[in-house]
């Protein structure tokens, strides 16, 4: 039923656009044609605008076809992270890497291959079905953008499946929420070698904080993470200012604001801790704080309708599918939180974010083959 030499050449064409995040008007374009060929009607939302992206959400629909039933939504983001560039794919024996620099962009053009085959094979196959809408999301690598500033009126559907995880026959229900921060501590500039003991180095200061944080795994649903530091002048200068960024993540909310109030409670106790007198002056570091909501958690239960149709397909095409907890966020996140109830699918990837990122060529059929009857079913 899969062609699989159309949907290995698609998805190595896929892979050779560049689509950085709010730099996709190429793979937009591309997709925007393949998707009108397959029978869609095809918009863009005004997301270009309030992102300064080159282009919005694309939105495409697909009527019903001798089948009355509920719409159903296929989500998808057309953006990979970096290093991206001109990605040039290679085959090795049925699984493709980038041959250079780059990551392979399989997050998510191996879900977007996915999507399209399995589009080809419903019209092909004159498969009924209910109504279909799909949503190629812009920048979603860069803190889910474009699901954040998707056009909902442009949605009917209620239910729905992003394909973007890792692995094959495997759906998330569960994702976390998390919380980003921005921390900014000043100091007291000084020379470091003629009178050390008149600064007061923000960077020291940022250094107890971390040593006194709980990071990492937390527990079975809660992650922390300082990720960025930056700060300082040169080496003879005791340091005035440094900026750290960072995120907490758990499944549970109550964990997730006691979590983010731990690590700002030890910026606060380490500037505490640097507070002295200063020639005659009680001089204590500054902190200065902004924590922003990222995205809400998901969680689908196990009896709900997107999911037991997963299942039934899956057995239907003689998959095993098994549940995995989500770690990170997605579009899913987003689209749950806006009543849409959506659970997550793997599309074969591994290794994303990283220069060994792939995909096998059967590992992308398996998928299509569940997408396919996902359609028959729903």
């Amino acid at each position: 039923m899969i062609n699989r030499q159309r949907l290995s050449d698609g998805f190595a064409r896929l892979a050779g656009i560049n689509s950085p995040p709010l730099h996709e008007s190429a793979i937009a374009r591309h997709l925007a044609e393949h998707l009108q060929h397959l029978g869609g009607e095809v918009c863009f939302d005004n997301a270009a605008a309030s992102t300064g992206g080159e282009v919005g959400n694309l939105v495409a629909y697909f009527p019903a076809t001798g089948k009355a039933s509920d719409p159903l939504l296929f989500s998808v983001h057309m953006d990979t992270v970096e290093p991206g560039g001109q990605v040039e794919p290679v085959l090795r024996d049925g699984v493709f890497y980038s041959a250079g620099d780059t990551v392979l962009g399989a997050d998510d053009k191996a879900g977007i291959a996915e999507l399209l085959e399995a589009l080809e094979v419903v019209r092909e196959q004159g498969i009924p079905h209910g109504p279909i809408e799909v949503v190629v999301s812009i920048a979603e690598e860069v803190g889910l953008v474009g699901a954040k500033h998707l056009d909902y009126g442009l949605l009917k559907a209620r239910r729905g499946f992003a394909l973007d995880t890792q692995g094959v026959e495997q759906m998330v229900l569960k994702a976390p929420g998390a919380n980003r921060m921005k921390v900014e501590i000043t100091g007291l500039a000084a020379h470091a070698g003629l009178a050390p003991e008149l600064g007061m180095s923000a960077i020291q200061t940022a250094a107890l904080a971390i040593a006194r944080m709980q990071l990492g795994r937390i527990d079975h649903e809660t992650t922390a993470n300082i990720g960025r530091i930056e700060g300082g002048v040169a080496s003879n200068i005791v340091p005035q200012k440094v900026t750290l960024q960072g995120e907490a993540r758990s499944h549970d909310p109550d964990k997730l604001q006691a979590q983010t109030e731990h690590m700002l409670a030890c910026f606060e106790e380490a500037a505490d801790a640097m507070a002295r007198e200063i020639d005659g002056r009680p001089v204590r570091p500054v902190v200065s704080v902004e924590v922003k909501a990222d995205f809400p958690r998901m969680a689908v239960a196990e009896e709900a309708p997107v999911v037991q149709l997963a299942r039934s397909a899956a057995a239907a095409v003689g998959q095993d599918i098994v549940v995995r907890l989500g770690g990170g966020g997605s579009d899913a996140n987003i689209f749950n939180a806006q009543g849409i109830e959506m659970i997550i699918l793997a599309t074969g990837m591994e290794g994303v974010h990283t220069h060994d990122e792939s995909v096998a060529v059967a590992d992308m059929v398996q998928v299509t083959e569940l997408l396919v009857e996902i359609i028959r079913q729903a």
